[in-house]
């Protein structure tokens, strides 16, 4: 009997890893899929308004690469 709760009990928890690690992924591609819609705004922005930028400081282009990484695992 005990060992049928604690497979029993096992399932449940791999059930709910399970869940837990689908809702990061759902949140983390909401989150990528909103980043993205917001830097395809932003250049239309700059598009329509003809918004000169200055040049991306090392630390900026580093953090951008960074951001295309992550966003490219999904």
């Amino acid at each position: 009997m005990q060992h049928c709760k604690s497979a029993e009990v096992d399932k449940l928890e791999l059930m709910f890893q399970k869940a837990d690690s689908d809702l990061d992924y759902i949140q983390y591609s909401c989150i990528c899929a909103t980043f993205n819609k917001t830097m395809t705004l932003i250049q239309e922005l700059q598009k329509q308004t003809d918004l000169k930028l200055l040049p991306l400081t090392e630390e900026e282009k580093t953090a951008a690469e960074q951001l295309r990484a992550h966003m490219s695992d999904l």
